[in-house]
């Protein structure tokens, strides 16, 4: 598949692709079994879970839209929610702009799937990736997180099981991500970057930390990413 295919993607995944995509499945699959499962104790039909993380796809803003849904809020309500929770991934992809595929399709599909476990994995990959290994990711990373709300909402509704320690799942998926991502660049400015601005947005502004030093953290990336300019121009 190149840049000018119209289709998202024409080729299957491959192995080295798979085996990108596969620490995102040991977090996606429970947690989103986790959010089926609730979805339909919330009161939902089985089939909803798998269809909004089809098109919805939002994390966090599922297991948030589920209370709301439960207690009848109106939907626009629900989607200012999910728009507010979301908004820092206009800030990821900021980072990616150079590197995203010039298909126009392949463009809206990577945007919109691009959640932070998908960010990580893509954002260490080498630049000159191709456009099809970017798209194959984050369609995996889909799929990881349809199936496993699919799994929930039919086997775990049905079953008296224990959810206890699931919600561990996702830091330790970070965890994990953020060992590769030292493992792939060996530079250390990037995570003390947003240690510090994560330290000093929690003390100024606890109530926007993550906002805050997201911002933040973008601010100091330009400001890198200029820096390394010029110091390879004066070279």
């Amino acid at each position: 598949m190149s840049d000018t295919q119209p289709a998202l993607a024409v080729t299957v995944p491959t192995l080295t692709t798979f085996s990108l995509s596969l620490p995102i499945a040991m977090g996606y699959i429970p947690l989103g079994a986790v959010f089926g499962f609730l979805l339909v104790k919330a009161g939902a039909a089985w089939w909803l879970a798998p269809v909004a993380s089809i098109f919805v796809f939002a994390g966090a803003a599922q297991y948030m839209a589920i209370p709301m849904v439960a207690a009848g809020m109106p939907y626009g309500a629900i989607a200012l929610a999910t728009l507010v929770v979301n908004l820092r991934h206009v800030f990821y992809g900021l980072s990616l702009l150079d590197r995203m595929p010039k298909n126009l399709l392949q463009r809206a599909y990577l945007a919109w799937s691009l959640t932070d476990e998908t960010y990580s994995v893509l954002s260490s990959l080498p630049r000159e990736t191709p456009a099809k290994k970017m798209i194959h990711i984050a369609m995996l990373n889909h799929g990881w997180w349809v199936l496993g709300s699919l799994l929930g909402a039919v086997i775990g509704a049905s079953a008296q099981i224990t959810l206890k320690g699931m919600d561990f799942s996702l830091a330790a998926l970070f965890a994990v991500l953020a060992v590769e991502q030292w493992r792939s660049t060996r530079w250390a400015t990037p995570i003390l970057v947003a240690l510090l601005s994560y330290f000093v947005a929690r003390w100024l502004m606890p109530t926007q930390a993550l906002a805050v030093s997201i911002a933040a953290c973008v601010v100091a990336g330009v400001l890198l990413a200029k820096f390394e300019t010029k110091e390879n121009t004066d070279d």
